[in-house]
């Protein structure tokens, strides 16, 4: 190869270089600098959130109590177990009565012999009133001497004191045997109200003393839910307001409806809330007292 060939080699190795860095050159450019991306399309509009404030509360009843022992005494029977529908009145349970009825017939029978015992000093007294007219009419005619007008005066006021304490007497015996009564009657226990025996703490052979729970019954209706608002919904709750109750402990999560009864007239200071009661109306049939319930109400504008 001559010289002019080895010249024009190398030219064309240097030319091919040349262009090999320039390629480069282009390829390191920084992604900066490249078009920019077209801005994501913008996302489609939120549902529409329910406009609604919900508070929860439990189911209530109004007339729900633990019937209490009023005396002491053993447990003789036991007549209604939880679970027992019972009606006002109902005998629920009876402790043991023995002594009672005794001390109670010896009371009857004093109260019945006192009474016997002032008809007849009333008896006496109308025989002395008689005399003391008599004599009265005999001393006017001067044919008694003044003593005995006045024994027989005395006599007759003697008599009407006399019946004025056994009238006294009769009134404590008839006292005495009505406590007895009423004592006898604390040892019959009777449901306080239509409803369900929801729960029964004795056995039969306790001693209960006075203030021992015996059993709880409690009303299965109208239900009720009980609630706090913040103060704020002050003027916006009122009596008679229909509101949206749900209840998710129940077979069905439907709403139900119900209005508002009651509506605290004061704010309680330590909290800033006010206690609103709602009276569930429809079908309950499925709800219990002590669930739990959930009020819907508008949102505070």
């Amino acid at each position: 190869m001559g010289g002019d060939d080895v010249k024009t080699l190398a030219c064309t190795v240097a030319f091919l270089g040349l262009l090999a860095c320039t390629s480069c050159g282009r390829d390191s450019v920084p992604a900066a600098s490249a078009a920019p991306p077209e801005p994501a399309p913008a996302s489609a509009p939120a549902a529409a959130v329910d406009n609604r404030y919900t508070v929860s509360g439990p189911i209530v009843v109004e007339n729900q109590v633990d019937v209490a022992a009023q005396r002491e005494g053993v447990v003789a029977q036991i007549l209604a177990d939880a679970g027992t529908r019972v009606r006002k009145g109902d005998l629920l349970a009876r402790l043991d009565d023995r002594q009672i009825v005794a001390d109670l017939e010896a009371a009857r029978a004093k109260t019945a012999s006192t009474e016997a015992d002032l008809n007849n000093w009333k008896a006496e007294a109308k025989v002395l009133e008689a005399d003391y007219e008599r004599a009265k009419k005999m001393w006017e005619a001067k044919l008694i001497p003044e003593e005995q007008f006045e024994h027989a005066r005395y006599k007759a006021e003697g008599d009407q004191w006399d019946v004025k304490r056994v009238e006294q007497l009769l009134l404590n015996a008839q006292d005495t045997q009505r406590s007895l009564e009423l004592e006898l009657e604390k040892t019959q226990i009777h449901a306080p109200f239509d409803g369900i025996v929801a729960r029964r703490y004795i056995r039969v052979g306790q001693t209960v003393v006075r203030g021992d729970r015996l059993m709880w019954v409690t009303a299965t209706g109208p239900l009720r839910v009980r609630f706090t608002l913040p103060s704020k919904f002050v003027s916006q709750i009122r009596i008679g307001q229909p509101v949206a109750i749900t209840v998710p402990d129940s077979n069905s999560t439907q709403e139900r409806t119900a209005r508002i009864v009651q509506v605290s007239p004061v704010v309680d200071p330590a909290s800033g809330t006010i206690e609103a009661l709602a009276e569930l109306t429809g079908s309950v049939a499925d709800l219990r007292p002590g669930m739990q319930a959930d009020v819907h109400l508008p949102a505070h504008p």
